[in-house]
């Protein structure tokens, strides 16, 4: 993963179009990531085969799943502690 400031992706746009044919190039803003540039293959590839979100989740009625989630405890996600 490459991260640059603004100011480098301004001046720097034929090292950034190297970077991102390999990989995302996040920018920085403020020390924020404000943009993500990728190659055109990667937002293809990313964008899927032109299925809507809902074309993904729909399924036919004869489909049998079964999913069976892990359960948060055992990926070792925590509750937020906001106190």
């Amino acid at each position: 993963m490459s991260v640059i400031t603004r100011r480098e992706f301004r001046q720097n746009a034929d090292e950034v179009e190297e970077l991102a044919s390999k990989e995302p190039v996040f920018v920085t803003n403020d020390g924020n990531i404000d943009l993500v540039v990728l190659s055109y293959r990667d937002y293809k590839r990313m964008k899927g085969a032109g299925h809507s979100l809902a074309d993904l989740l729909s399924m036919p009625a004869d489909d049998d799943i079964e999913f069976e989630p892990p359960k948060l405890s055992d990926i070792g996600f925590k509750p937020a502690d906001l106190d």
